[in-house]
């Protein structure tokens, strides 16, 4: 296994047409996408419970669940390295989500599922989609969890309690469990999956299994 995995930082300059989609990148987001979006459904049933069991003990400690729907931009991102990746992603995953059904409706969940891909795009664009990192990953999953904290606030009129306690922890929270699950814990899942081999059609994988 290369450094790569132990210091988790790649420079990799883009060749010429290599920010473009393949079939392969196309099919593999996609794939991150249905399983998320399944993840993520599946998280809404196991969370009714805590959820307002976790509100009564601390207003806005809710956030730190969060995490569970945030994390398809982020791993898109780092296994195809291509402009986009997480943003298609998530809306792969939102729009199978909304079809299977939750609480949110269809409509709010296409439209926060594009605000948390977006987010977790920042980090990458930064750097121009040419650096990938432990770091980076984990800063694109907490920009997903500020996109997702602020959302349910001016989405449901609650902003004009951002700046009490309850919003406080929310955005926070949303923000450390974004970080944690859809960054850090991501990184390593991409890391796990490449030592398969399975990644071996992407730059991400190959350098890893060197």
């Amino acid at each position: 296994m290369s450094e790569y995995s132990e210091t988790h930082t790649s420079k990799r300059p883009a060749a010429a047409g290599s920010m473009r989609w393949r079939v392969v990148d196309i099919a593999v987001a996609s794939v991150v996408g249905v399983a998320s979006a399944l993840i993520y459904w599946v998280a809404a049933i196991a969370t009714a419970g805590p959820w307002p069991l976790l509100n009564a003990i601390v207003p806005g400690l809710p956030g730190l669940l969060n995490g569970l729907w945030l994390f398809a931009a982020p791993l898109a991102l780092v296994i195809v390295c291509k402009p986009g990746a997480g943003l298609f992603a998530e809306l792969v995953a939102g729009i199978l989500e909304a079809l299977l059904g939750n609480m949110w409706g269809g409509a709010e969940t296409l439209l926060i599922a594009l605000i948390q891909g977006a987010m977790a795009e920042l980090p990458f664009l930064v750097g121009g989609y040419r650096r990938w990192s432990m770091p980076r990953t984990l800063v694109s999953g907490a920009c997903a969890g500020l996109g997702c904290g602020l959302y349910s606030f001016f989405s449901h009129l609650q902003a004009i309690d951002l700046g009490g306690k309850y919003g406080i922890l929310y955005v926070g929270g949303s923000i450390i469990s974004g970080a944690l699950v859809a960054g850090l814990l991501m990184w390593y899942l991409y890391l796990a999956i490449a030592k398969t081999g399975v990644l071996g059609a992407f730059a991400s994988g190959r350098q890893v299994r060197v």
